[in-house]
């Protein structure tokens, strides 16, 4: 293993993208820090933690799960690469039901080129506006109490000046991370929003070992001031590794359709008539996005009844709703599966075209075995996908589920279940085997032992085959043969 470490450094140009894209990440985490110029930052991040369960704690701790940005410290990346993120994915869904988005997506680099350069201008719209409701609820919470997160002169003096640098630097801020990601793509290792989101979900990692290093009392039951004993926290290390390695195999699963390929001639050869060829659909075709949407839509009813509760105490049912959707009561555990299942399988339906792929294995001379090319294909390949789509889904639950039951029955912060499963594990586990992947083609390519390659299978790439032995041997000797006469 070290020894692989070692060769990745032996590759200049793998070296210098690898220090290129910690550089880049280093530049995240410094910028991460930086405040809004007039915000009282002290104050702003002790009420979101004092106040994790009101709407804006919830708002604030599930958009720094996957946005690489924390409203709570109310900085310049505050909003993170999340503006970025949803542009990406509103023309995604928007080139499935307008030709025209859906032609220039199948016209390959330059139509991609196009897409991107609406995604960024949508972009800056989505930070305009999201800008504009942070500082809108900034100011109203300082005007009765100009001494709260506004500093009295920003309030007094300096609003408009206020409002004018808080939304340039909120915007630039997003951009400026969307522009990172995109060197990272250029010239790092590839894969650089990806990598940014990653960066701020393992930077709570520390924070989570600390806080049960703290409240742990390593005994075999918990006590006193150190609710956590023994059996709690090898349970949080058993449930780590276990479900770290569930959603490892979530994202590599895949389910293998044989391709046989038909046999043609050309010229006084026959090419084709392969069985070892195989279509790989994957188990977990939405990735995290299904997770990403069943949260944002089930937060939202909460959010709303967290804040007409209070102002509208006369009516019982606001109260019943809100407790009935707080994270780990039964409807919500029922509510949260079934959106899950469902966005799993609009995704697939907005992704998976089986015609398309169906069109293009006639057009490449292949076919699934015993099966005709054409409709009857895409029939078959709609069925296996609604299968295996059950499967994620239901793997998919129980990952998302895993840190609000963990947090709830077991008295657990959520600071610390959120490395148990969810969006952000998941999130880590497919970007490092992507991160890993790359490493692995880069090794390869330049005859080295890859990061998942064993030493003998690097040795028998290097070793000639028979045949070239032989004809090594033979050259050696005629050159001997030559040299005497």
């Amino acid at each position: 293993m070290f020894r692989t470490i070692l060769n990745i450094f032996k590759i200049p140009e793998l070296r210098n993208k690898l220090l290129f894209t910690i550089g880049l990440l280093c530049v995240y985490r410094v910028g991460f820090y930086i405040p809004l110029p007039g915000v009282n930052t002290h104050a702003l991040s002790s009420f979101v933690s004092s106040s994790s369960s009101s709407p804006l704690g919830q708002i604030s701790s599930y958009l720094s799960l996957f946005s690489g940005g924390n409203l709570g410290l109310s900085t310049i990346f505050g909003l993170g690469i999340m503006p970025y993120i949803s542009a990406a994915i509103i023309f995604q869904l928007l080139g499935t039901v307008i030709p025209s988005l859906e032609k220039l997506q199948k016209e390959g680099e330059p139509g991609m080129r196009k897409i991107n350069e609406w995604t960024r201008y949508a972009t800056v719209v989505l930070c305009l506006i999201q800008s504009f409701v942070w500082l809108g609820y900034l100011t109203r919470s300082s005007a009765s109490s100009p001494h709260g997160f506004l500093y009295a002169d920003t309030y007094y003096h300096h609003y408009l000046l206020f409002w004018i640098s808080g939304l340039v630097a909120l915007t630039a801020g997003s951009i400026f991370l969307m522009w990172l990601g995109e060197q990272i793509d250029a010239y790092g290792i590839g894969n650089g929003v990806s990598l940014i989101i990653m960066a701020g979900i393992v930077a709570n990692m520390p924070a989570a070992i600390e806080d049960v290093w703290a409240q742990s009392s390593f005994r075999v039951s918990s006590a006193g001031t150190h609710p956590y004993g023994i059996g709690t926290v090898l349970f949080l290390i058993a449930c780590f590794i276990g479900v770290s390695a569930g959603a490892i195999t979530l994202e590599q699963g895949q389910r293998r359709i044989g391709i046989q390929q038909a046999k043609q001639m050309r010229g006084r050869r026959m090419y084709g008539g392969m069985n070892n060829q195989y279509l790989p659909l994957r188990v977990n075709h939405g990735g995290v996005m299904p997770i990403i949407f069943a949260s944002s839509l089930i937060l939202i009813p909460n959010v709303l009844l967290g804040w007409m509760a209070p102002r509208f105490g006369q009516f019982y049912a606001f109260q019943v709703f809100q407790e009935a959707l707080e994270p780990g009561h039964y409807i919500y555990i029922v509510l949260y599966i079934i959106m899950i299942f469902f966005f799993s399988y609009f995704w697939n339906t907005v992704q998976f075209q089986p015609k398309e792929m169906a069109d293009q294995l006639r057009d490449y001379g292949s076919f699934i075995r015993n099966l005709r090319p054409g409709p009857r294909t895409a029939e078959y390949l709609e069925q296996v996908m609604t299968r295996i789509t059950y499967c994620g889904a239901a793997f998919l639950s129980v990952i998302a589920l895993m840190p609000t039951i963990v947090a709830r029955y077991m008295g657990v912060s959520f600071m610390i279940t959120q490395f148990l499963g969810g969006t952000g594990l998941l999130i880590v586990v497919s970007v490092l085997l992507d991160f890993i992947y790359r490493v692995e083609a880069n090794l390869v390519m330049r005859n080295y032992g890859g990061l998942l390659e064993s030493d003998s299978s690097v040795a028998a790439r290097r070793k000639p085959t028979t045949t070239q032995g032989a004809v090594k041997s033979l050259a050696e000797r005629n050159k001997v043969k030559g040299s005497a006469t």
